[in-house]
């Protein structure tokens, strides 16, 4: 993958009716032959930056450019890019080879060159005996790899995926997230990739961009986001995540103590908050453990326990939070809670994160 940028957008707004922006102020620069996913909730703005970066949507004000030439004029069909949506638009009249061989004979090529792309993009997806088969003849999973193969098929540099595995059921959609991801290694194409799941963001990626609200929040690898996080909203909207509200008392180098509402004091890792004034504390359950070793002890009660398998889903009242989860290790050595028992939790000072209130 390269350092220098493939894709920019420099600051894109885009606006349906001329007052709210549904994209806000977008810089954003993507490397050649990077993964990157544009992850947010409903009306995050992601999709318009894909379908803007298309072609299919106009930016409002701002430049996006591929390989440093502005595209802002160059109409959908002339900018040689790949799309995968997640209804798969196949035209079901044709066979898988016809549709693969669509966009060949729009750009000229000659019915041998036709027929070796075919034949590569075929097994590239492990559908090499689908060829004469019609859209209708496939299953969901079936019809998305063909779907991917008419995208890569005339050796696009940049692959857009809008939403592609939404319609899969949850073992297939996992297990094409790892195929797309080894396509893309394989072929060291540019992928830009959209999606509310925030699992298969953190799957595929080699960056992920976290809008909410028309604006990128945080722009980072999948581990940086997770353990890392700059705000409330990336905290709670990448992995599961812990919230306890409170005020920043005193700081301590690098560490904040923080009054909890409700009573009580928690040491926690300045991030994102100011040395005084109302915070909210970010601690991931797997980081929080039974026992009294701690910078942090606090008593627990246990309301809830659920089995599955490698971990026990511990749901606990803390600080007057009935929704406090900590994640117990299935392990011999490990005690296990019981419901109703009152206990203690335990975590390092450096596991939470004290972000925006």
């Amino acid at each position: 993958m390269s350092e220098a940028a493939y894709v920019t957008f420099d600051q894109v707004q885009k606006s349906y009716d001329g007052k709210t922006l549904v994209v806000e102020d977008l810089d954003l620069h993507i490397r050649e032959g990077e993964f990157l996913t544009m992850l947010g909730p409903s009306g995050s703005g992601k999709t318009t930056c894909l379908m803007m970066l298309a072609g299919f949507e106009t930016a409002t004000h701002g430049e996006i450019c591929i390989g440093g030439k502005a595209i802002n004029r160059i109409p959908p069909h002339k900018r040689g890019i790949g799309m995968v949506f997640q209804n798969y638009a196949l035209f079901p009249h044709m066979t898988v080879a016809e549709n693969l061989r669509f966009p060949l004979e729009v750009r000229g090529l000659d019915k041998t060159e036709q027929n070796e792309k075919v034949d590569t993009a075929l097994q590239m997806v492990q559908m090499e005996s689908f060829g004469g088969r019609r859209p209708a003849q496939l299953s969901g999973g079936q019809q998305q790899r063909i779907a991917v193969a008419r995208a890569l098929v005339f050796d696009p540099k940049l692959v857009l995926m809008d939403e592609p595995l939404g319609a899969l059921d949850k073992q297939l959609r996992e297990e094409m997230q790892y195929e797309i991801k080894h396509i893309h290694e394989n072929l060291g194409v540019t992928v830009v990739y959209v999606t509310h799941d925030q699992s298969e963001a953190l799957t595929m990626s080699d960056r992920i961009a976290v809008f909410n609200d028309g604006r990128v929040q945080q722009l980072a690898t999948p581990d940086v986001l997770y353990e890392q996080p700059e705000n409330s909203f990336v905290a709670q909207f990448i992995g599961e995540n812990n919230k306890i509200q409170g005020s920043v008392a005193s700081r301590e180098g690098d560490n904040v103590l923080v009054d909890v509402v409700g009573g009580g004091q928690v040491k926690a890792l300045k991030a994102a908050c100011d040395d005084h004034g109302p915070t909210q504390l970010s601690i991931r359950p797997e980081r929080i453990e039974l026992g009294d070793h701690g910078d942090n002890v606090v008593d627990a009660k246990v309301e809830e326990l659920i089995y599955l398998g490698d971990h026990i889903r511990t749901r606990m009242t803390v600080f007057g939070d009935s929704n406090f989860i900590v994640k117990v290790p299935n392990s011999s050595k490990q005690n296990k809670p019981s419901i109703g028992e009152t206990t203690q939790v335990t975590w390092n000072a450096a596991d939470c994160r004290a972000l925006d209130a």
